[in-house]
């Protein structure tokens, strides 16, 4: 199938998201066409585009922005909007590439990303229902004991304050049979992602930030006199470039840089929501209205939207495509936890890509002297996408060491090319999703 025809696909799917169904958009921002001249051009209108935008804007560089569709309409707009602490990789990964110390310098960035949603939110006047408290919950015994394992790791090596609970203790957090052990943590949370994205965008052109949406990227050069990026009817030439997000894919659109193509690979995922359910009914299936995520390769997360809906996630992709018969798959995942909403019904269903990488470590990094790129979020991109800008605004203003920790780590790319890569993923995963199913 054609890269054009998974775009389509994707934006038919993205249609039914309850998260633009709840805001109301602004007028478009016209596309670029002029050329024009900016200390920093931004390719990318998600979470890390717009953040680092505004850090550079607010530091006083003259900033344009470029999205190929809509502020907030790729993975920024349409995730489960689960702000965590930490790394999808796991301390384990960081700490055998950067050392225990690197490790912990690590874990206390990403506990600075946490905090800047909280303080943008708040200087910025951000309404996008930010709500404190994280659960981490286990579905078998064994799952159990690999939760233990991490959740001790992080309270010995790193400070987490968190709190335990299994058998019978654990419908005290949340209302169902399947889960044998949890943990919770107030650090992490969650919000309203597409709110947040809108209000990230306002805070960014109140700076100065010039945004142009429908203008995708065709070409990025770089030269010892600055950078140039082409679009279908424009030009930015600026000093510096960073490249934020998916659209260094090629199954996003043309790929503007081609060296660190292979290291990233985009993972469908699904949400649904369910409609309002009664405010007593709501808070006994969650009762801190926590954000919920199981540890399965394969895993579920969910949690409960302002307007007391269920917002249930999981059933991934690996193939790009959409699975079939999506919204039966949905309901049953979700009535597997809950089935006291048998009864209920699904208002919702949408859908978006996951760039991950093969260790799920963030990546972000240089080409040359001029451009900057972030990529490799791997389902953590809520929180870490924040962080991430501010390093980079960092490194462009001549302070990059917080950044270069970050350039320590190595990626690999996936085998088998632009064409086998997807297919190999999706053996491998369905290996794992049958573990998953057994328990082991």
């Amino acid at each position: 199938m054609k890269p054009s025809l998974l775009l389509r696909s994707d934006t038919q799917l993205n249609t039914d998201s309850y998260y633009e169904a709840s805001v109301q958009r602004p007028p478009v921002q016209p596309p670029l066409e002029a050329t024009v001249r900016a200390d920093v051009v931004v390719i990318g209108g998600g979470y890390a585009g717009l953040s680092a935008a505004l850090e550079l804007a607010e530091r006083g560089r003259r900033v344009v922005l470029l999205e190929a569709d809509r502020i907030g309409s790729g993975a920024s707009g349409r995730n489960g909007g689960q702000a965590i602490v930490g790394y999808a990789c796991g301390m384990g990964v960081l700490r055998a590439q950067l050392g225990a110390e690197g490790a912990r310098q690590a874990w206390a960035l990403s506990l600075e990303g946490v905090r800047l949603i909280d303080e943008r939110i708040a200087r910025h006047a951000i309404d996008c229902d930010r709500v404190h408290g994280y659960l981490y919950v286990a579905d078998s015994a064994r799952k159990a004991r690999a939760l233990r394992a991490e959740m001790d790791e992080l309270q010995r090596d790193y400070g987490l304050e968190l709190q335990w609970a299994e058998g019978a203790a654990v419908r005290e957090r949340i209302d169902s049979a399947r889960y044998v052990a949890a943990a919770f943590e107030r650090l992490s949370g969650h919000l309203h992602p597409l709110k947040y994205a809108l209000g990230l965008a306002r805070a960014a052109q109140a700076a100065g930030v010039q945004i142009h949406e429908h203008s995708a990227a065709r070409r990025l050069q770089q030269g010892a006199g600055g950078v140039r990026v082409d679009t279908d009817a424009g030009q930015v030439q600026a000093d510096f470039a960073v490249v934020a997000g998916n659209c260094t894919l090629p199954e996003y659109g043309p790929g503007v840089l081609q060296p660190i193509h292979a290291r990233i690979m985009p993972v469908g995922t699904y949400i649904l929501a369910t409609e309002p359910l009664p405010r007593a009914l709501a808070d006994s299936l969650i009762p801190d209205r926590a954000a919920v995520c199981d540890n399965n390769v394969v895993l579920d997360y969910f949690r409960l939207s302002a307007d007391n809906r269920l917002l249930f996630g999981g059933r991934v992709s690996y193939t790009t495509m959409t699975p079939p018969r999506l919204r039966e798959t949905m309901r049953a995942r979700m009535l597997t936890v809950f089935p006291q909403l048998a009864g209920v019904r699904m208002t919702h269903l949408w859908g978006g890509f996951v760039d991950i990488t093969m260790n799920r470590a963030p990546d972000f990094g240089r080409v040359g002297q001029r451009v900057y790129y972030l990529q490799g979020f791997s389902g953590h991109g809520v929180a870490l996408t924040g962080l991430a800008a501010r390093l980079v605004a960092e490194a462009v203003c001549a302070q990059s060491q917080r950044f270069d920790l970050f350039t320590r780590l190595h990626h690999r790319p996936f085998p088998g090319g632009p064409w086998l890569r997807t297919p190999l993923l999706a053996l491998g995963m369905a290996w794992y999703r049958w573990r998953d199913a057994l328990g082991w």
